[in-house]
C-alpha cells in the first residue's frame, strides 16, 4: 500500500481518536450533570431523565468501540499490516479505507460476517 495513503489514514484515523475522546469526555461531563442534577421529581421527569441516561450510554458505548477499533488500525499502521483484511489478508481497498479507515475487513468477508451474524 502506498506510504502516502497510509499516512493519510493516520491522519484520519487520529483526528478521529481525538474527535471521539473529546465527544465521550462530553458526554461523561453531562452525564455526571444529569446525576447530579437529579432530585424528587414527578414521574414524567424522572422517565425523562432515564430515556436521557440511556441515550447518552447507548452513545457512549458505540464510540468505545469505534475507538478501540481506531487504535487497532493504528496498532496495524505501526505493524505493516495497515489494510490488510484480519480474516482472508488480502488487501482491503482504498476506496473501503477511506469510507471506513478501521476497517478490519475487505468487502467479501465483511458481508460473510454479516450474512453470518444475522
Amino acid at each position: 500500500m502506498e506510504e502516502d495513503f497510509i499516512e493519510v489514514m493516520k491522519k484520519k484515523l487520529a483526528d478521529s481518536k481525538t474527535e471521539l475522546v473529546s465527544n465521550l469526555t462530553a458526554s461523561s461531563a453531562y452525564f455526571k450533570a444529569l446525576v447530579e442534577g437529579l432530585d424528587a421529581k414527578d414521574l414524567v421527569d424522572s422517565a425523562s431523565d432515564d430515556i436521557d441516561r440511556k441515550m447518552i450510554e447507548s452513545i457512549g458505548v458505540q464510540d468505545m468501540k469505534r475507538l478501540r477499533l481506531i487504535d487497532s488500525a493504528l496498532t496495524r499502521i505501526q505493524q505493516g499490516k495497515y489494510g490488510l483484511c484480519v480474516r482472508c489478508g488480502k488487501r482491503i481497498s482504498q476506496t473501503r479505507l477511506e469510507a471506513i479507515p478501521y476497517a478490519l475487513m475487505c468487502i467479501d468477508c465483511q458481508s460473510s460476517e454479516e450474512r453470518r451474524t444475522r
